[in-house]
């Protein structure tokens, strides 16, 4: 069954499952390819229910009153070692020791700099967990605005099979097995 929602002026499509009646989104990506072959990178938005999260998070920025609003841009997956992106957005880090960058961060970026796409200039972070058969994004940051309150954006919760084929499908439209 589906019920259409507006958040922060956007129109959202969810799906409730009725076991819980949490909302249940879904996930895809858009990739941008630039370049050719050996010179292509890989630019990946996250969308959310059809709605690219760039326009999300900027529209709760802006309802926050947030300056800067905005300015984020996909992650150019050449430009970073995210490692396999299957594992990378599924927040599989446990066979990373301590001292890891990702072991460390417990979490993952999911919008970069919308400038020069570099995920430490401009980032969006979030955890990812998974709960039974679902993967929630939750704790949602901007990691140079510590101030910033995002507790009312999200959570989003996905249907860990809707999830894990696109995130499988993401790995091999980039075509690439990441460092």
């Amino acid at each position: 069954m589906g019920k259409a929602l507006r958040f922060f002026g956007l129109r959202l499509e969810h799906v409730f499952r009725c076991d819980s009646m949490s909302i249940i989104s879904t996930l895809s990506f858009l990739v941008d390819v630039s370049g050719e072959h050996e010179q292509a990178t890989h630019t990946v938005v996250p969308k959310i229910d059809g709605t690219l999260l760039t326009e999300l998070i900027a529209s709760y920025e802006d309802e926050q009153r947030f300056e800067p609003v905005g300015g984020y841009g996909g992650l150019i997956v050449e430009y970073f070692n995210y490692g396999p992106l299957d594992l990378y957005f599924m927040g599989q880090f446990e066979q990373y020791k301590k001292g890891n960058y990702w072991a460390d961060l417990n979490g993952i970026y999911v919008l970069g700099c919308g400038d020069c796409g570099d995920v430490g200039c401009w980032p969006l972070f979030c955890r990812v967990r998974l709960d039974g058969d679902s993967v929630v994004w939750e704790n949602f940051e901007q990691p140079h605005r510590l101030k910033r309150d995002y507790s009312n954006f999200g959570p989003f919760t996905f249907d860990f099979q809707q999830y894990h084929d696109t995130i499988t499908d993401l790995q091999t439209q980039c075509k690439i097995q990441m460092r």
